[in-house]
């Protein structure tokens, strides 16, 4: 059976999915953006500063599960400009082991969810 994973310490989801899905040891996210989640606004800001809201608001959903970082399997960063790419990194490393870092794909997208510039997925397991 499925169980739903959903926190007031990351943004509400706004639309018909949840922040997270655990199905036995396994937890699947939905996508992070820049929402503070205290005032549920869009964060204005750095590029460095945009993805460390969003990872927060992953370690959030983590939590909420009963898991770390260093349970990630696998990430997904949609990314509106492959400019940006080096200061994302950089942000997202300091989350990670790199020696036990999880699998990634980063893609440039035309256009995210209100216009961000960074969103992020990701797959854990204990």
């Amino acid at each position: 059976m499925k169980k739903i994973i959903n926190t007031p310490q990351a943004p509400a989801p706004i639309g018909p999915y949840n922040q997270a899905v655990m199905k036995g040891d396994m937890l699947y996210t939905s996508g992070q953006i820049a929402i503070d989640p205290a005032t549920g606004e869009l964060f204005k800001g750095s590029i460095s500063e945009e993805t460390k809201l969003v990872m927060e608001n992953m370690k959030a959903v983590l939590d909420a599960a009963g898991m770390t970082f260093e349970d990630v399997l696998k990430t997904s960063i949609f990314i509106s400009d492959m400019g940006n790419f080096g200061e994302i990194n950089a942000v997202y490393g300091k989350y990670f082991n790199e020696e036990t870092a999880p699998a990634r794909e980063t893609v440039e997208v035309a256009n995210l969810p209100k216009y961000v510039n960074v969103e992020i997925s990701m797959i854990a397991s204990r």
